[in-house]
């Protein structure tokens, strides 16, 4: 990489206030020598601490040196100042692995502005550190840092410096690597801990048309009480109407404080908002004749997103199906997007025995590690079909290959997403949150999955038989689930399996 402190114009003295803030080094030599005046700096440490405290210095009355700067720093440090139109810098003479980095920036007279200048070096920062490509997308890392915070130091709104670090991030060439506001974040955590307060309403943009329309209602949801269906359009929310409005902020506009009402016009409905719990996961028991005339029980399990709690519900619904004489098991991940890495991990365990390999995780600098079991204990050693398709992704793909290369289940269905990264979610000082893809993974039998996907065993077709209407919700619907032809195709390898007396 090259060195922090590129050749400049510096700038002998400035008026511009500075901040100056530290960030733990990844030991990268750094050198270069310059000299700048400040006349005011303020300290923001992180020091790998994302709740960061700050701290301000009174100016005084004699302009440190460059070098006096250094000096008042923590040894090791290295120091940075980027300014509007000309760039301060100071940094070590020493080529030696420093403990920590330093960066100094002009304070901008915009408040909500100067407050996203502190996101934006603490978000390079963390990228710097442990970003997947030491090459940052074959750029350098240090100068691209400089041209954002030039190009946001005029700003006036927090919304439009947001955009610089964005920018900043999209050229990196990957789109999971990005950063969301404070709003945005609170909605990620909300899908991630299983509950929120609203109405129960999932919408979406239907693509022909661009309106807002209902993708579904939780299960005993005020939404669902007032007798909203799939597929009902959206035209105002508390009066406002919905035109050109994403599903995001319709979905921003429905949330609120349990207790409270909103008006949702449809047939101009107003619904009480309540403390919804998402559950993760749907379930039913599928009545299955064998070909030689038995009537046995197939246990079906739809997991639709990888939340804190999906480990947990997992479990117990696998326990209950035991008890009810289940004999064998379809878990369905179609459509499931991801979600939290080591949850995915966690049900994989809930499958397998001993000390089985799970994924391989490979770092920026190319090593491979194993993630394996300890000593695990399956709940249930029944025959497994996992259904996937092209919406299986992230985590899916971690679980779909930890049960297939262990030899614990079948792939029916389609060729999956193809994301093979892993992403570190990092919460602010200022509530927003950063997404930094720090790994790939392999599959336990080194499988790349990247771009690639997992081929299942057997390929179905995506058709419903009879196209029904309703959808599962709760505990899934058994006449939606016997019109699904891959459902047709799970049983039947099921059926093989058990033929032939094998648990997978």
């Amino acid at each position: 990489m090259e060195p922090l402190c590129p050749n400049f114009d510096l700038l002998k003295s400035s008026s511009v206030p500075l901040f100056s803030h530290r960030l733990s080094s990844i030991n990268r030599g750094i050198s270069k020598r310059s000299s700048a005046s400040f006349p005011c700096v303020s300290s923001y440490n992180r020091n790998c601490n994302p709740q960061a405290s700050v701290k301000t210095e009174a100016p005084t009355q004699q302009q440190p040196t460059g070098h006096d700067l250094i000096k008042s720093l923590t040894k090791g440090f290295v120091g940075f100042a980027a300014a509007a139109t000309a760039l301060a810098s100071v940094c070590s003479d020493s080529p030696a692995f420093a403990e920590s980095l330093t960066v100094a920036f002009p304070v901008s007279r915009a408040q909500e502005v100067n407050t996203v200048q502190r996101t934006l070096v603490e978000a390079w920062g963390l990228i710097r550190e442990t970003f997947v490509d030491p090459t940052f997308n074959h750029q350098d890392w240090d100068l691209k840092l400089q041209q954002t915070m030039v190009e946001m130091f005029p700003l006036k709104s927090a919304d439009a410096a947001y955009g610089k670090i964005r920018g900043m991030l999209s050229t990196l060439g990957d789109p999971f690597t990005r950063i969301i506001s404070p709003k945005e974040y609170q909605s990620f955590r909300i899908g991630s801990d299983g509950n929120l307060q609203g109405i129960g309403l999932f919408i979406t943009v239907e693509p022909k048309t661009g309106h807002l329309v209902v993708l579904s209602c939780v299960e005993g949801s005020p939404a669902a009480r007032a007798g909203i269906h799939d597929g009902d359009e959206l035209i105002e929310i508390n009066g406002q109407r919905l035109d050109g409005v994403d599903s995001e902020a319709a979905a921003q506009r429905l949330r609120g404080k349990a207790g409270t009402s909103v008006t949702v016009k449809l047939h101009r409905v107003k619904l009480p908002r309540e403390l919804i719990r998402l559950s993760p996961i749907s379930s039913t028991v599928i009545p299955h004749r064998t070909p030689d005339g038995r009537l046995t029980k197939t246990g079906y399990v739809k997991l639709s997103t990888f939340s804190q709690t999906a480990a947990t519900e997992m479990k117990n619904t696998i326990h209950e199906m035991e008890n009810l004489g289940v004999q064998s098991y379809i878990l369905d991940l179609r459509n499931n997007p991801g979600g939290l890495v080591k949850v995915g991990l966690d049900v994989a365990k809930i499958w397998l025995d001993g000390n089985e390999t799970l994924v391989n995780t490979v770092d920026r600098d190319g090593h491979m590690s194993p993630i394996n079991m300890a000593n695990g204990h399956a709940l249930t050693h029944d025959p497994l079909v996992v259904l996937v398709n092209e919406g299986s992704a992230s985590a899916s793909e971690i679980l779909a290959g930890a049960l297939h290369d262990n030899g614990r289940a079948i792939l029916v269905g389609h060729k999956t997403f193809g994301k093979g990264k892993i992403q570190s979610i990092t919460e602010l000082h200022d509530g927003s949150a950063l997404f930094v893809t720090v790994a790939k993974y392999l599959s336990p039998a080194l499988h790349d999955i990247d771009q690639v996907g997992i081929t299942p065993d057997v390929q179905c077709t995506t058709e419903m038989l009879n196209s029904p209407k309703e959808t599962l919700k709760g505990k899934s619907s058994v006449s939606s689930l016997e019109a699904d032809s891959c459902i047709m195709v799970a049983e039947h390898e099921l059926d093989i399996q058990e033929s032939k007396g094998t648990a997978s």
